[in-house]
């Protein structure tokens, strides 16, 4: 499930992409597939590391990547181990709402990004959020859970306060938004819904698919249903 449009983004032969917050590696995985970049992931989760560390072993074992390297770290993105200006793109995807500190976070991500250079920032949108969290107190209460609900023009205030300007942004994965709502109302943690079960091998049989049918559906859905708002900063 990728949230950033890479697409968007004047991304090189040689730059160094740091996804921070990486947790299994999916956006990590995604650069790694563009032509000789360097691919960093980073996340403070050890369970998280060991498997995005295997899915970037798969890929080389498969061929599936662009030819360049990577590599994965332990780290707290309240205090990032890398210097000043060190990545040409920073990707913080569906990580700030867990944070108590946010304005903190923001500095350091800011502070490894090169000049001139592009942040890349999802979270949950407003409107599907609000509504998850209404339905369920479970679904932000649980450990390491949501601890506030962004609009877009805070999100963008909060960035553009701490050295970025925004220049684009979209909202994505609206087929994944009734499947929130749907497990949010027959309770987060249940293991034995049908219909949130059937919903979930939908949407992992449309990851693996991509038919162009939902494709073009989430497309035309996302301005109304997007799950996510997704950011685009340069410094």
């Amino acid at each position: 499930m990728i949230t950033v449009d890479f697409h968007r983004l004047d991304l090189q032969p040689g730059h160094k992409i740091l996804d921070i917050g990486c947790g299994t590696g999916r956006h990590t995985c995604a650069a790694y597939a563009l032509e000789k970049v360097m691919a960093v992931g980073a996340d403070v989760d050890m369970a998280d590391i060991r498997e995005a560390r295997r899915r970037l072993l798969l890929h080389d074992q498969l061929g599936e990547h662009g030819g360049g390297s990577w590599s994965v770290a332990t780290a707290d993105i309240n205090g990032l181990p890398f210097k000043n200006h060190a990545f040409d793109l920073v990707i913080c995807s569906e990580v700030l709402e867990h944070l108590p500190d946010e304005t903190r976070a923001v500095r350091e991500i800011i502070r490894v990004l090169k000049p001139g250079k592009n942040l890349v920032v999802s979270v949950p949108r407003y409107g599907p959020e609000a509504l998850c969290w209404l339905l369920s107190k479970e679904y932000h209460t649980a450990s390491n859970g949501h601890v506030r609900i962004y609009r877009s023009r805070q999100v963008t205030a909060l960035l553009e306060n701490a050295g970025v300007q925004k220049w684009s942004s979209h909202f994505a994965h609206s087929l994944h938004t009734p499947y929130w709502w749907l497990k949010c109302l027959v309770g987060p943690s249940r293991q034995d819904s049908a219909a949130v079960n059937l919903y979930h091998r939908f949407l992992t049989w449309d990851m693996m698919q991509k038919p162009l049918f939902t494709r073009w559906l989430d497309k035309l859905l996302n301005p109304l249903l997007g799950k996510s708002v997704v950011l685009y900063f340069k410094k």
